[in-house]
């Protein structure tokens, strides 16, 4: 059978549904004709198992006995053989069919979530734990697939054999196919009733197996830092509570299981006795033909035991419907419009930028920004300043629309902010985050991950060079090629920021922000970006966010921030001019320069006269 195309990322959303069933029924679009094909198989199984017991009967009650029949047995016995290798390649297609099925719309599912994630906005990566997507893109959407491989195919293999089975027993005799399923009605009930409280017990077990990830997933991420401060005994203990949570919810489930299959199946057994008696009664009594009995023996078996494990897969299924609603939970978030926008721009910004009044809150919480306005003409620099929280990062997060604005507005070329699609205005601008973040990969990878294409060994160094990192990467091992480890472990503080400064250049943005991006290197290498992003610079709109005064000294515009307020701005002497936080951080800094200095200058006149001693 051809393979079939998954859907696109945004086909799966018209197939999302309140209803668990309904939305596992539309998950399987696409795959629906081959699942028909998988039940169809299994029916031709049943049928072949069933049709057995039937041959069974014909042949105790009119070939066994007869010598002119006995030629014949031969012939039966090819029967047999020809039922069992039909049951057999029947139960095999069925369960191919639905294997394909079931890994079919759990690879969709993986690459549709994955592509989700990564278009939900901010605000929801803001308030979700790494831990819990990471569970429901995993071990959640497992359940879902062996919910198709298993459970749904199980249970319609197990009423196909039963509605088969019980035709067969009544068309035998009605009266044992009555007797036959007096218990089956306690048994579908008592399924029901523990289906109603595993699938809280098992979504409350889900919910800590999250919480148990999130915690690991930290613990791994933060491991230096929990080394740095000798707290492995302390992180140990948390994750010996949270997996004892987890040992106390996983108990649960199965002291319930516990306590459901003995009664299902003395309710099962006492049925199947019930049958064999009655049955052999009949026979006796001469009510049926001893053909007859030993072929409904075979039946009933076939008849309660599906009955018996329709209780087990109604319970199982719960895994899959829990599991369906943890994954919708996050399908349902509303994704981040990249591309839909009212102004279709045609051409690069030039970066004429202005705030007009614009306020910004979090979540309808306390304000972040407030009456923030000002202008830039394209090509100046823009140099934020202020305390930690004082709102410098989120107003340029504001800028690539990572966060929309609550009241006021801001301008590019003249054009309304949120009128551009974010897919064009994050191709025009350019960000170094405060905290650098690297890919696994090598450097030449992580340079070249911004521009989506090829870029040439030039274009590359050139980066490099005017992040002044060239030079360090030549020195290792494989140059460009050499691999840096997870989120750039194996490089330096100072050479990440710069890798990520290059990565950014490279990209030749229109706008540029650096939010702290020197922070994290020492004052020599400080000064060499500095000098290399004054050359970059010119042409375009650049945002700077530094605490060093000689980072923003040099700017057009400078901005002190104070509790989300522009309290000050002008140039480096403006400021200087006037009483304020920047005069009093430009005299504070000049200050513990000037007494380093000297501190410097005294060891090393003290360190002289020693030698000469």
């Amino acid at each position: 059978m051809a393979s079939i195309a998954p859907l696109q990322p945004y086909d799966l959303q018209q197939h999302i549904a309140d209803n668990r069933l309904l939305g596992l029924w539309g998950l399987m679009s696409g795959y629906r004709m081959t699942y028909l094909g998988a039940t169809i198989s299994q029916a031709l199984a049943a049928l072949a198992k069933t049709s057995t017991y039937l041959l069974l009967r014909y042949i105790i009650d009119n070939v066994i006995g007869f010598p002119e029949a006995a030629r014949l047995l031969p012939l039966f016995a090819l029967g047999f053989i020809s039922l069992a290798v039909v049951e057999g390649f029947f139960t095999f297609t069925s369960g191919r069919l639905a294997a394909r099925t079931a890994e079919g719309i759990a690879i969709r599912l993986r690459d549709f979530l994955f592509d989700h994630i990564q278009r939900l906005p901010f605000t929801y990566h803001d308030k979700t734990r790494t831990g819990e997507l990471i569970q429901r893109s995993t071990s959640d959407v497992d359940a879902m697939r062996r919910f198709f491989s298993e459970q749904a195919i199980g249970v319609g293999r197990i009423l196909l054999l039963f509605a088969i089975n019980f035709i067969a027993i009544l068309n035998l005799n009605w009266q044992l196919a009555l007797y036959s399923v007096v218990a089956i009605p306690l048994v579908v009930y008592t399924s029901y009733l523990f289906f109603k409280r595993i699938i809280v017990a098992y979504e409350k077990y889900q919910e800590q197996e999250a919480v148990l990830s999130t915690n690991l997933q930290e613990n791994l991420t933060g491991v230096r830092v929990v080394k740095a401060f000798a707290r492995q005994s302390f992180e140990s203990e948390k994750f010996d509570r949270q997996n004892w949570e987890k040992f106390l919810r996983g108990k649960q489930l199965l002291v319930m299981h516990s306590f459901f299959w003995p009664v299902t199946d003395i309710l099962c057994g006492f049925q199947m006795l019930a049958g064999f008696l009655i049955g052999a009664l009949m026979a006796i009594n001469g009510t049926i033909t001893v053909g007859t009995y030993l072929a409904y023996v075979g039946l009933i078996v076939w008849l309660i035991w599906p009955m018996r494990n329709l209780g087990r897969f109604i319970v199982q299924t719960s895994t899959g419907l829990v599991s369906y609603q943890r994954v919708m939970a996050v399908i349902k978030e509303e994704r981040e419009p990249l591309s839909e926008a009212d102004f279709q721009a045609t051409k690069s910004i030039r970066g004429e930028i202005e705030f007009n009044n614009l306020s910004f809150d979090y979540e309808a919480k306390s304000k972040v920004l407030s009456d923030i306005s000002f202008k830039c003409k394209p090509g100046q620099v823009v140099a934020l300043l202020g305390s930690t929280g004082s709102g410098k990062t989120s107003l340029v997060n504001l800028l690539p629309r990572f966060y929309e604005y609550t009241s006021g507005n801001i301008t590019i070329d003249g054009v309304e902010l949120n009128k551009y699609s974010r897919k064009f205005l994050r191709s025009q601008i350019g960000i170094v985050e405060q905290e650098p973040f690297l890919f696994s990969r090598t450097i030449r990878e992580n340079i070249t991950y911004g521009i989506g294409r090829e870029a040439t060994q030039h274009e590359i160094e050139q980066a490099a060079q005017a992040a002044a990192i060239h030079d360090v990467i030549l020195t290792f091992p494989n140059g460009y090629d050499t691999l840096v480890g997870e989120k750039g472990v194996t490089l330096s503080g100072g050479q990440k920021q710069r890798v990520s400064i290059a990565r950014t250049l490279l990209k030749d943005p229109r706008i540029l922000i650096l939010d702290d991006a020197t922070s994290s290197v020492d004052m020599e290498t400080e000064a060499e970006i500095r000098r290399a992003l004054e050359r970059l610079m010119k042409g375009r709109t650049s945002f700077i966010i530094a605490h060093r005064i000689q980072s923003v000294m040099n700017a057009d515009l400078i901005l002190v921030l104070d509790q989300g307020r522009i309290v000050q701005q002008g140039t480096h002497n403006e400021l200087l001019q006037e009483e304020g936080i920047y005069r009093e951080v430009f005299e504070l800094q000049t200050r513990i320069e000037v007494e380093l200095q000297q501190e410097i200058e005294s060891s090393h006149i003290s360190g002289f006269k020693g030698s000469n001693q």
